[in-house]
């Protein structure tokens, strides 16, 4: 099965230099205030940002719904480049593989999420049910907003 019908690619472009859209990835300090869709809060189990590590947290959703995740970083190539492997837990069987790259793009950085999924239907289900493409466009317009309205003016003051 071709790897376009398992996958979800998602980009934006993030009026910042892309050492410090990745430096947003590196340390959990960051994470925690900006991942996951609108609406959404993480609380932090575990984390260590090497390769063959984890991250180990839970999504909180505005209902309250609180949602294990698991995310082993397979590479890391600042400030190019992050993959990882995402699950529900430690060897989930149903976990995806996502790509993010940090590209210039003038004084902006392109970064886009290529994720693949280990079938179609787990595509899918995540697109379908979870809404997975507005929640990856809403995680990174998260992003983008956190690292604009507090990393820069940090970097400023």
């Amino acid at each position: 099965m071709a790897a376009g019908e398992r996958e979800i690619v998602i980009s934006r472009v993030i009026d910042a230099p892309r050492e410090l859209v990745f430096e947003a990835f590196t340390e959990v300090r960051h994470l925690s205030r900006w991942w996951g869709p609108e609406g959404f809060s993480t609380t932090t189990r575990s984390f260590e940002f090497r390769e063959g590590e984890v991250w180990d947290f839970v999504m909180h959703g505005p209902d309250g719904t609180g949602y294990s995740e698991w995310i082993t970083w397979t590479e890391i190539v600042p400030p190019e480049r992050i993959a990882l492997l995402h699950g529900e837990f430690h060897d989930d069987p149903n976990a995806f593989e996502s790509v993010l790259t940090f590209t210039p793009d003038g004084a902006a950085t392109r970064i886009e999420m290529r994720t693949v999924f280990p079938t179609k239907q787990l595509r899918d289900e995540a697109v379908e049910k979870y809404h997975a493409v507005e929640g990856g466009r809403q995680t990174l317009g998260n992003l983008s907003a956190y690292v604009i309205g507090v990393l820069l003016k940090e970097g400023q003051s």
